[in-house]
């Protein structure tokens, strides 16, 4: 079988100097990514779908997570990665978003199990290995690192 790569996106959601992060299911078969990560924290996101934008993928993925609604117009690219699973390789795009509307709801409870408020400088540790990308790249000011 011929293996593909994926195109993703994150959005680092920020308000007030703290980060919404949601925490994936235990379960692998619900934590809902080939690049795995179950049980660890991660940004809003998810993979694109044929004819999107690389915004309208991030909009999109907010709203059906959160309920958040965001402006693909107040979005700024802050971050590209190479994130690769023993299985599964995706491209990740992260967006910073620091203008939006609504308060983050568990839309997808069996994928995501709550999304909550961090103080950006205190994220948890076990963050989703591409989440945890964009947030370095941010600090470091920097799109991409090898």
């Amino acid at each position: 079988m011929e293996k593909k790569i994926g195109v993703g996106v994150g959005v680092m959601i920020l308000n007030n100097g703290k980060i919404l992060l949601g925490k994936r299911s235990e379960d692998p078969e619900k934590a809902g990514s080939e690049l795995h990560g179950e049980g660890t924290w991660t940004m809003p996101g998810g993979k694109m779908e044929f004819g999107e934008s690389f915004e309208e993928a991030a909009v999109r993925e907010v709203l059906e997570e959160t309920g958040i609604v965001i402006d693909k117009s107040k979005l700024k690219l802050i971050s590209v990665g190479n994130d690769k699973a023993e299985d599964a390789q995706f491209v990740t795009l992260g967006f910073l978003c620091e203008e939006f509307s609504g308060d983050p709801e568990a839309r997808e409870p069996e994928e995501i199990t709550e999304w909550k408020w961090f103080e950006l400088a205190k994220y948890p540790l076990n963050i989703f290995p591409p989440s945890g990308k964009i947030i370095d790249n941010y600090f470091d000011n920097i799109i991409y690192k090898k």
